[in-house]
């Protein structure tokens, strides 16, 4: 029988070890080496340092196709985090009708191993897609056991005037939506306040792209953090110690990138910038 010390409490307190708080991975999103390939994606993120990638899906054949997809993951490194889905204007031919779209996406991040799928909210123009949108994302992300996270929009403006371009409305913050994914550039073209929208969102916040733009603008510019007038540092301090368990993906334009050298560059410093804001040591 064991002997307890003499001088021990009879009733000392069991120390309650606290669990580690878990880092928010950032990963890379392929539309952000856009006009390369979703290889040199997952190539990319390993080269620089990331902690995962989101594959928007678009006409590239690898980007449709899960098992290549999965080849990819195992070879680089870099689990998928999320699937973002074909619901953007240039991707209207991809998988069929709206619905297609976002049942076969959420068919792929099972596939492999994505626990989120990104979708924008419908075109006004999208008829019965438009009207059970709400409820309809929810019973899909049901059935297939993962989140859908519809992303933050902006106003068209035709003229100075605004166009109603989506239905029910750009803003999912005061929508019937379990989950939301919210995008700087998009919050700056809409005028937006990003942090009082992540703080209004509470637990509904599921996935952010990192990303900025600049106040009043009429163009979607996905600048690199920092560079625009966006709240990106207080939101990134804010989801660092409120128990956020999403993640964090660099969504920025590259486009312009004179060579893979400065798309690395830039690349780089939207991950410094993620890891120094969430309080992340950098390696």
């Amino acid at each position: 029988m064991t002997q307890v010390p003499s001088n021990a409490p009879d009733d000392q307190p069991e120390e309650v070890s606290e669990s580690p708080k878990r880092p928010i991975p950032v990963a890379l999103s392929t539309a952000s080496v856009y006009p390369l390939s979703v290889h040199d994606g997952f190539a990319i993120a390993a080269d620089l340092g990331y902690d995962g990638i989101e594959v928007l899906v678009t006409h590239n054949g690898d980007s449709q196709d899960s098992s290549a997809l999965n080849r990819l993951a195992e070879r680089y490194e870099q689990p998928i985090v999320a699937i973002h889905a074909p619901t953007l204007l240039l991707t209207q031919q991809v998988w069929g009708s709206a619905w297609n779209k976002v049942q076969r996406s959420a068919q792929m991040a099972v596939d492999v191993g994505a626990d989120v799928v990104v979708v924008h909210p419908p075109f006004r123009w999208q008829n019965d897609y438009a009207e059970t949108f709400a409820q309809g994302v929810r019973d899909v992300a049901d059935a297939f056991g993962i989140r859908i996270a519809v992303e933050n929009m902006y106003p068209w403006r035709v003229r100075g005037r605004e166009a109603l371009a989506y239905l029910p409305h750009w803003d999912p913050v005061s929508q019937d939506y379990q989950d939301v994914t919210w995008d700087f550039s998009h919050a700056a073209t809409a005028d937006a306040s990003s942090l009082d929208a992540v703080k209004a969102l509470g637990s509904r916040l599921r996935h952010i792209h990192l990303t900025d733009g600049t106040s009043p603008s009429t163009k979607d510019q996905h600048l690199i953090p920092g560079h625009g007038t966006q709240e990106c540092v207080e939101v990134l301090a804010h989801i660092a110690n409120n128990g956020f368990d999403g993640a964090v993906v660099a969504e920025i334009s590259t486009r312009k990138a004179k060579g893979a050298g400065q798309r690395e560059e830039w690349l780089a410093e939207t991950l410094e910038f993620a890891r120094v804001h969430l309080g992340q040591t950098l390696s």
